[in-house]
């Protein structure tokens, strides 16, 4: 009795950890600019209002917020490109790694999670001469082939780690039937590992979505700033606009978090099994 209460006590203390930040975000796009900055600090606003959202969301002459709208635009094109191109290379190659045997496999496999595991600071000259020699500064294709180049590595350590977690048996029991190793891989392995999919497609969007460093360098117009550009750019020379990046942060959240929540069943169970494996 007293363990389980030691565990709720403590997946309390964690949620209010976890979502205080999010809560004081969200009092903070309502609040009014006298509310946040007042001494001692108001918790709960007196006028609570919603004209930040309807400003960001409909003001034509905003130019922040229509820079934020952009952003939004720009992010979902992104992120959902580099994960969809990452999933393409990644899954054949994880498979590879997963189920064929040839020398320097797990060495090979490692280096391409270094590559994933670099310091991006420590990377940006060379990409920034790279994308100027090929012309991909401020574009969208630019910023794809940039994140694919994080995102892919991840791709191959997660799924990679996944497919051992499924018994080969099922495969060579459809080879026996008269599959090939590609049909194989599509009518068993590839059904079989959905959930493992799923869970690295989220976190590969989360990737490209939060990404900050390479999109405030490589990009410079609304024709490819992201959304955490666009929500920088609330803050001026002299003076920060917090109720208007608390609202952009709240908005640049729900798309994450909508996903996350439809596809909740898949990651526990999807993470949980290819971060076992290696």
């Amino acid at each position: 009795m007293g363990y389980r209460v030691f565990i709720h006590a403590a997946a309390v203390v964690v949620a209010v950890t976890v979502l205080a930040p999010f809560a004081w975000l969200l009092i903070s796009s309502i609040a009014a600019p006298a509310d946040l900055l007042s001494r001692p600090l108001h918790w709960i606003p007196a006028h609570p209002s919603l004209s930040r959202y309807e400003n960001v969301l409909f003001n034509p002459q905003n130019g922040s917020a229509a820079t934020f709208r952009a952003g939004m635009r720009n992010s979902a094109i992104v992120a959902a490109s580099s994960v969809a191109i990452s999933l393409g290379v990644g899954i054949f190659g994880a498979y590879a790694f997963a189920r064929l045997r040839f020398r320097f496999r797990r060495a090979i496999l490692l280096l391409f999670l270094s590559t994933y595991m670099l310091p991006p600071i420590a990377l940006v000259i060379s990409l920034y001469l790279t994308m100027a020699r090929l012309h991909l500064l401020d574009t969208r294709l630019g910023l794809i082939l940039v994140y694919c180049s994080f995102i892919t590595p991840f791709v191959l350590w997660i799924m990679s780690g996944y497919f051992q977690s499924i018994p080969r048996e099922l495969e060579d029991a459809a080879r026996i039937d008269g599959c090939t190793r590609i049909g194989a891989l599509f009518r068993v392995i590839l059904p079989l590992a959905r959930s493992g999919i799923l869970a690295t497609a989220l976190f590969g969007f989360l990737l490209a979505w939060d990404e900050f460093l390479y999109a405030l360098i490589f990009t410079s117009s609304l024709n490819s700033k992201t959304i955490p550009v666009a929500i920088a750019e609330f803050t001026g020379r002299h003076t920060v606009n917090f109720g208007m990046q608390a609202t952009g942060g709240i908005l640049a959240s729900l798309p994450p978090l909508a996903i996350a929540f439809v596809f909740q069943r898949y990651l526990v169970g999807g993470l949980a099994s290819g971060a076992v494996k290696g």
